[in-house]
């Protein structure tokens, strides 16, 4: 049976970041990664901009070229995923049967698409982005013809696909169940920019509809309302959000719920079994220590750094400042802190700009900032919500004013 000192479950940036993170502390111990995809670790935001754009080609998406895990002394074993564990014998399960033993394990595997279960759902067409191989079927189908798509659900990878698919000529529909767009992120005023220009673009959003089913033989002809309108479809994008990929280690009894919880150093209830970005829930001090799940690769990498500098020796708390960024169009977005359960908003700018700031305020303190094409608010803004400040709202509005005479 083979063995690790380190076990990392997963290929993404957790677990890329991890094993490199290791290596930077000085691990010298064994170090095994074992990944679903037949690919080594590559960056996941860009499948749904620049790869899908044909603006990357594959080999540049690559987290580190594929040489260097095997200088650093990391075993990829890629194709296979973990079955079970056994936390008593320290070993794992691996679909093509085989065994792992481990002395610390690091479960990194995000999530698995949201699937809608409704009649129709196995039908062909209908995508997911998620995966390079979930891109590739799709851009086949494009290049084979395929012009009229919809796109379900209106976050983030539901806006990204549907802006580069009007960039392919493609006749877009996007379907959201809520009233608006980005409505689980961001305030009002962000969601009805989004929802303006992607109309501009020619997109078809409509919020407020529920999909019923799917309809065709074989293959997809056509999305069925909640109304009764059947809208013609040759292709389908589902982007709903995931489901923690956390199966086997909830069954060995990890605690969790909304995906494996852990503390404050990574750590789940189980012993030396760390668990670290989208699959892992967390205490977020930049969130009042609600527990929730962080989906973003700033998440993934510096809980991965935290867990490795753990292993090392030197455990320190994770206390990391939560970022993200969405490219849609000539827009940049950049969002600094997390809204969640903010009681007013300030806007900065002219949206009709096209270049503005939405800063989220709770019981008057910034806790968070989302910046259209404002990367100077951006910058500035990170440091009035890590200080927790309440700014004048008359100075804050005026965005002549910069953020860091706020301070």
């Amino acid at each position: 049976m083979k063995q690790a000192d380190v076990v990392i479950v997963g290929a993404g940036h957790g677990g890329a970041q991890c094993a490199i993170a290791l290596r930077q502390n000085g691990f010298e111990g064994t170090v095994a990664m074992i990944g679903r995809e037949p690919e080594p670790p590559y960056e996941r935001p860009p499948l749904s901009k620049e790869y899908f754009a044909r603006e990357k080609s594959f080999d540049r998406l690559y987290i580190r070229p594929p040489e260097f895990w095997e200088e650093k002394g990391v075993e990829i074993t890629l194709n296979v995923e973990v079955t079970e564990v056994d936390p008593s014998a320290r070993q794992l399960t691996l679909s093509d049967g085989s065994s792992l033993e481990y002395g610390a394990l690091v479960w990194a595997t995000g999530g698995d698409p949201r699937r809608l279960a409704c009649p129709g759902a196995d039908l062909a067409g209908i995508h997911f982005v998620r995966t390079r191989a979930d891109c590739d079927q799709l851009m086949g189908e494009i290049d084979g013809g395929v012009r009229n798509i919809a796109v379900i659900g209106g976050g983030y990878i539901g806006l990204e696909a549907a802006a580069v698919l009007t960039k392919l000529d493609c006749k877009v529909t996007l379907l959201e169940a809520l009233p608006r767009v980005l409505a689980r992120v961001a305030g009002e005023e962000l969601s009805s920019f989004y929802e303006a220009e992607h109309r501009a673009h020619g997109v078809d959003l409509r919020t407020g509809v529920t999909v019923e089913g799917f309809e065709g033989e074989g293959r997809i002809t056509g999305v069925k309302l909640g109304d009764g309108t059947v809208l013609p479809a040759d292709a389908i994008i589902v982007g709903i959000g995931i489901v923690p990929a956390v199966g086997p280690l909830i069954a060995a009894g990890a605690a969790g719920g909304n995906g494996v919880d852990v503390d404050e150093y990574c750590r789940t209830s189980l012993p030396d079994i760390y668990a670290i970005g989208d699959c892992a829930a967390f205490a977020c001090d930049y969130a009042g220590g609600e527990v929730m799940r962080v989906e973003s690769v700033q998440n993934a990498n510096d809980m991965a750094t935290c867990v490795a500098k753990a292993i090392c020796g030197d455990a320190k708390p994770y206390h990391a400042f939560p970022w993200f960024w969405s490219n849609q169009y000539d827009l940049r977005l950049q969002t600094a802190g997390i809204s969640a359960g903010y009681d007013a908003t300030v806007v900065r700018g002219n949206p009709e700009d096209r270049s503005f700031s939405v800063v989220y305020l709770k019981e008057g303190k910034v806790v968070a900032l989302d910046c259209v094409n404002m990367v100077k608010d951006y910058v500035q803004g990170r440091k009035l919500v890590e200080a927790g400040a309440s700014p004048d709202p008359d100075r804050l509005a005026d965005a002549s004013v910069p953020l860091k005479e706020l301070l």
